[in-house]
C-alpha cells in the first residue's frame, strides 16, 4: 500500500475506485466498504483508494474538548488497511480552512482533479464538505456531469453488521472485550514504550513492564485485569495486564502494566504492541499484599487457561 500525504502529487493511479472517511478502528462495518472497493478495483483492473483525514476532524473543530478517544492511531489504521489489501491511502490534513471547503469544491479538487475517480463508494448517510452538505443523492444526480459512477453501501448491509465506532468505544469503556473482538474481527490493540516504574511487582513475584501509550488520544480500556498477547521485537508473548490506580499499594495515577509470562529480561525503552484477549476482573483494593499475591496467582492461571484455548 502506498501512503500519500496530500493530493498534490497523485499521479498514475489506474481506474481509481475510491471511498472516503475517517475509518477509526477499521471495524467490520468499515471492512464491508473496503472489501467492496477492492472487489471493484480488481474487476476493472484498477486500484483501490481510501481518502482519510488527519488529524481527526473533531480535534480541529473542538480543540478544547478532549473527550473523544480514538480506536486507532494513524499508523495503526494504515497497517490494518494494508493488511486488508488497500492499494492507496490518501491522507488529507484536516484544518479549519479545509473544513470550509464546499462539497462541490471537494468533489472537483479531490475526487475528480486529483484522483480521476472511476467510481466512488460510500456508506449510507455519508456526508462531506462544509456543514456536511454533500450527499449520495447529490452525487447520483450529477454522476454524468462529474464523470464518475457512485455506489452506496446500503443501510441494511451496514446495519446487519450492527457495528459503529461509538459502540466499540462504549464497549471498551465498560471492559467488554469479547464484544469488542466481535465488532473488530480481531483483538483491540495499544502500542507503547516500556518506561521505568516503581518496581513493586517484582517484590511480590509478578514483575511488570510499565507502558507509556504512544498517543494521548488513544482509548485505553476500562480499569481491570486482562489476559493479553503482546508483540515485541517480532516475537509474540502472553501475559496479563492491569489498568488502574493500583489501590492496594496506594497508587496515585492510572497506569498500564503488563506481566509477561515466563520472561525475565530487562526491556526498558522497548516498543510493545498489546492485544486484549479477555477481561479477567475489575480492579479491586485488597486488604493486604498477601491477598493481592494470591489473587494474582489465580489471575495468571485463568489467563493461561483462556489464552491456551
Amino acid at each position: 500500500m502506498k501512503i500519500h500525504n496530500g493530493i498534490e502529487h497523485l499521479n498514475g493511479i489506474k481506474n481509481a475506485i475510491v471511498t472516503i472517511g475517517t475509518f477509526d478502528g477499521v471495524h467490520l462495518g468499515h471492512q464491508k466498504i473496503l472489501k467492496r472497493i477492492i472487489e471493484l478495483a480488481k474487476a476493472s483492473e484498477g486500484e483501490s483508494v481510501l481518502v482519510t483525514f488527519w488529524p481527526h476532524p473533531r480535534f480541529v473543530l473542538k480543540p478544547n474538548d478532549d473527550s473523544l478517544k480514538l480506536l486507532s492511531t494513524f499508523d495503526e489504521k494504515a497497517q490494518r488497511l494494508e493488511n486488508l489489501g488497500i492499494d492507496h491511502l490518501v491522507k488529507i490534513e484536516f484544518t479549519k480552512a479545509f473544513s470550509q471547503l464546499s462539497s462541490q469544491d471537494f468533489i472537483q479538487k479531490v475526487i475528480i482533479d486529483a484522483l480521476h475517480t472511476k467510481k466512488l463508494v460510500i456508506g449510507y448517510d455519508h456526508r462531506f464538505g462544509k456543514n456536511r452538505e454533500g450527499s449520495f443523492e447529490h452525487l447520483k444526480e450529477n454522476a454524468d456531469t462529474y464523470g464518475f459512477a457512485v455506489e452506496e453501501i446500503s443501510r441494511q448491509d451496514i446495519d446487519d453488521v450492527g457495528i459503529s465506532s461509538t459502540r466499540i468505544r462504549n464497549a471498551l469503556n465498560e471492559g467488554d472485550i469479547d464484544s469488542v473482538k466481535n465488532y473488530l474481527g480481531r483483538a483491540y490493540e495499544i502500542n507503547g514504550k516500556v518506561i521505568q516504574g516503581d518496581k513493586i511487582g517484582r517484590t511480590i513475584g509478578f514483575p511488570t513492564a510499565n507502558i507509556k501509550v504512544n498517543a494521548s488520544y488513544k482509548l485505553i480500556p476500562a480499569d481491570g485485569t486482562y489476559a493479553v498477547r503482546l508483540s515485541m521485537q517480532n516475537k509474540m508473548y502472553t501475559g496479563m495486564l492491569n489498568i488502574g490506580n493500583r489501590p492496594t499499594v496506594n497508587g496515585q495515577e492510572r497506569r498500564v502494566e503488563v506481566h509477561i509470562f515466563d520472561f525475565e529480561d530487562s526491556i526498558y525503552e522497548e516498543d510493545l504492541t498489546i492485544f486484549f484477549e479477555h477481561r479477567l476482573r475489575p480492579e479491586k483494593k485488597f486488604e493486604s499484599i498477601e491477598e493481592l499475591k494470591n489473587q494474582l496467582a489465580k489471575d495468571k492461571q485463568l489467563a493461561l487457561t483462556l489464552l491456551n484455548k
